[in-house]
């Protein structure tokens, strides 16, 4: 009697469990490194300095748009140089007025100084309304184009007023604050216009 053949278990086939057990563990990728804010600002320069030198055209047309912008703020302060120049230049009567302008505050600023109120009120005359005062700001608002001009015409002309108050009461004290206020206020105006060279006395 023959006898039905089994295969041996040591020639079964290996379980999933077998295979599993006796196999290597699989490693796991490490966890991202976070980049600094910094570390990431870098890395951006970084990368964009390459793409500029590996696309040189690209560099040339960032430059040639700078140099053009550049040219065109030049031409610009230029046109307004020359439009200055040229207001002033054909404004004779109004630097006379300012001429005198100049030579009142100075003899006014003398009578203060000699506690002389007044020769001072003679100098400015009896109202802020006098007819030179007005012809000077027919010089103001020819000769002043820009806002900060225009803020030194208000404040000499409040403070001109405060002198003309202070000198009709004979207060000699806020009669010499509003004389420096007032000259503070028309040089910094005739430095912003550019007459520094046509004007004497200053």
């Amino acid at each position: 009697m023959i006898r039905a053949w089994t295969p041996a278990a040591s020639c079964a086939p290996p379980t999933p469990s077998t295979v599993t057990s006796k196999s290597k563990p699989i490693a796991k990728a490490p966890p991202p490194v976070p980049l600094s804010r910094r570390h990431g600002l870098s890395v951006g320069l970084t990368a964009l300095t390459l793409s500029v030198l590996a696309n040189p055209s690209r560099a040339a047309i960032l430059e040639a748009d700078d140099d053009e912008e550049l040219l065109e703020r030049v031409k610009k302060d230029r046109k307004k140089r020359l439009q200055r120049q040229g207001v002033i230049s054909s404004s004779d009567k109004e630097t006379g007025y300012l001429q005198e302008l100049i030579y009142k505050l100075s003899k006014v600023g003398q009578a203060i100084e000699n506690n002389n109120l007044s020769a001072a009120s003679s100098v400015l005359g009896p109202s802020a309304n006098a007819d030179w005062l007005q012809n000077v700001n027919t010089a103001f608002t020819k000769l002043s184009s820009s806002p900060e001009e225009k803020i030194e015409v208000d404040t000499f002309n409040s403070s001109l007023a405060s002198l003309f108050s202070s000198v009709g009461k004979r207060d000699i004290e806020s009669s010499k604050l509003a004389f420096v206020s007032s000259a503070t206020a028309l040089e910094k105006w005739i430095g912003l216009t550019g007459l520094v060279g046509q004007l004497k006395g200053l």
